[in-house]
C-alpha cells in the first residue's frame, strides 16, 4: 500500500462518554414521518447514560412538518427546532444543525429512521475509545430499490477512484462526530457542501461501524434520481478538479479520432476506395470537435459559476425562526462592549 492510500495513523486517547449527546436531524415536506421520529427519539434517549438534545432543521417544508415539530418543541424541551426561511437542500440544513448543536459529540442521520438510532450506542463505544469520526456503514439497503442500490453503490466507487481515494464506500451521513472534529469541520464555509466528503477531508481518527439500513417508516424518498445525479455531479465538482482533466482527456482523444481520419483518408487514396471526397472525414471530426469543445466549455462553466456563487459570500442559510433554541450572544470584544451588552 502506497503512502497517498495509507490512512493517517492517530494516537488514540481514550475518553469519558459526552456530557451532552446532539442528534442533527434535518427535515424536508416528512409529516408523515415525523410521529414515528418523535417515538422513536423519545424511546431511545431513555436509553442514553448522558443527556440528549434533538435539533431539527424544517428545510422550508410546504407541508404541516414544521407544525408538528413546534408542537413536539413545546412538549420536550430537549427539542431545538431551527425553521430555515426556505428550502436550502439537505447538506445546507444539516450544516445549520451542526452550527448550532452544542454537543460534545454531535450525530447527523436523516428522519425517515433508516438509520436505526440503537447503531448510535456503538458510535458512542467508538467515540469512548478516541476515535472523532464514527461513520455508518451499509451492509444492505433493505426497501430500496434496485436502481437506487446500484447506483449508490456505483457513485462511491467512483468518487472514491477519480475524487477522493480517503472517502469511505457505502457510507451516507449518518455519523457521530466529536466536538474537536466538528469545530474544525466547521470552518469549511463554501457554498456547495459534501460533508461526508468534508468530513474524510479533515482528517482525525475515523472507523467505521456495520449496520443494515431499514426500509424508509413513512413517506416518501426526498433524492430521486434527478435529484441523486445532481447531488453525484455537485460532489464531484465542488471537491475535486477531476472533470477538468477529463475534458483535457477528452481533447487528447478527439485528436487522435482525428490522426486516425487522417490515416484512414490517405490510405483510402492509395487504395482506390470510392468515397465521397472530403465527406465523411470532414462530417466526422467537425461533430467530434464540436461536441468536445461544448463538454469543456460546460464543464468550466460549472466551475466557473460555482467560484461566482462562492465569492458573492453570501451566508449559507438564512433562520426565519427557532424554538427552545438560546441564542448565544457575542463575545464582547472591548470593554466599551461589554458595557453596552450590560
Amino acid at each position: 500500500m502506497s503512502v497517498s492510500e495509507a490512512a493517517t495513523r492517530h494516537l488514540l486517547q481514550p475518553r469519558s462518554g459526552p456530557n451532552l449527546l446532539s442528534l442533527v436531524i434535518p427535515t424536508f415536506n416528512e409529516e408523515a414521518v415525523i410521529p414515528y421520529l418523535r417515538s422513536a427519539c423519545e424511546e431511545f434517549a431513555g436509553t442514553l447514560p448522558c443527556a440528549v438534545e434533538v435539533v431539527l432543521v424544517n428545510d422550508g417544508s410546504v407541508d404541516g412538518t414544521l407544525h408538528q415539530l413546534v408542537e413536539w418543541a413545546a412538549a420536550d424541551p430537549r427539542i431545538r427546532v431551527i425553521h430555515l426561511s426556505r428550502n436550502f437542500g439537505h447538506q445546507i440544513a444539516a450544516t445549520a444543525g451542526l452550527d448550532h448543536a452544542r454537543g460534545d459529540a454531535v450525530v447527523i442521520l436523516d428522519a425517515d429512521l433508516q438509520d436505526p438510532l440503537p447503531v448510535i450506542h456503538e458510535m458512542i463505544a467508538r467515540y469512548c475509545e478516541g476515535y472523532d469520526v464514527v461513520y455508518g456503514q451499509r451492509e444492505s439497503r433493505a426497501g430500496e430499490s434496485l436502481q437506487k442500490r446500484f447506483t449508490a453503490w456505483l457513485f462511491y466507487r467512483i468518487m472514491r477512484t477519480f475524487v477522493d481515494e480517503r472517502l469511505p464506500v457505502d457510507t451516507g451521513d449518518f455519523r457521530l462526530i466529536s466536538r474537536e472534529c466538528l469545530n474544525a469541520l466547521m470552518r469549511m464555509r463554501e457554498t456547495h457542501r459534501f460533508l461526508r466528503g468534508m468530513t474524510s477531508w479533515v482528517g482525525f481518527a475515523q472507523i467505521a461501524v456495520k449496520y443494515h439500513r431499514q426500509p424508509r417508516r413513512a413517506g416518501t424518498t426526498k433524492y430521486p434520481l434527478r435529484k441523486m445525479l445532481s447531488f453525484s455531479w455537485t460532489a464531484a465538482t465542488s471537491f475535486s478538479t477531476v472533470p477538468l482533466r477529463v475534458s483535457a482527456l477528452l481533447g487528447v482523444l478527439i485528436g487522435a479520432v482525428g490522426l486516425e481520419e487522417a490515416a484512414r483518408a490517405i490510405l483510402a487514396y492509395l487504395i482506390g476506395w470510392y468515397t465521397v471526397p472530403g465527406w465523411a472525414s470532414l462530417t466526422v471530426l467537425t461533430s467530434l470537435i464540436g461536441s468536445a469543445i461544448l463538454i469543456s466549455i460546460g464543464i468550466l462553466g460549472e466551475y466557473v459559476a460555482k467560484l461566482y456563487e462562492q465569492s458573492k459570500e453570501r451566508p449559507l442559510y438564512l433562520v426565519a425562526r427557532t424554538f427552545n433554541m438560546e441564542e448565544a450572544r457575542p463575545k464582547p470584544e472591548t470593554l466599551a462592549e461589554a458595557v453596552r451588552q450590560v
